[in-house]
């Protein structure tokens, strides 16, 4: 059985040298800004942008409006049977505060 030869390192190695160096200063471009990219992750998770403020402000929003809401519907259900409901008709008086 015959092995196939392959192709020598003496042959490969000055191929492959030219690619050598910008792989080393890829890694330690890496290993530099390594640091600079964690710190730069933490703060993000820190902070709050503007629109994610603006997107939470109107989440409270909409559930205040969606609770003000159901208390004046069963306030309505409640005056329709000629009741005063005591839980709900007093939320349903209240406004949505911007």
């Amino acid at each position: 059985m015959r092995f196939a030869r392959f192709a020598s390192p003496r042959l490969i190695l000055p191929l492959a040298a030219p690619l050598l160096p910008a792989c080393i200063a890829r890694t330690a471009v890496d290993i530099v800004t390594l640091p600079v990219k964690a710190v730069g992750a933490g703060v993000d998770a820190v902070t709050t942008s503007q629109s994610e403020a603006d997107e939470k402000r109107g989440r409270e929003i909409r559930k205040q409006e969606e609770r003000i809401g159901k208390a004046r519907r069963k306030c309505d259900a409640a005056r329709k049977r000629g009741e005063y409901d005591e839980k709900w008709c007093p939320i349903a008086a209240e406004r949505v505060q911007y």
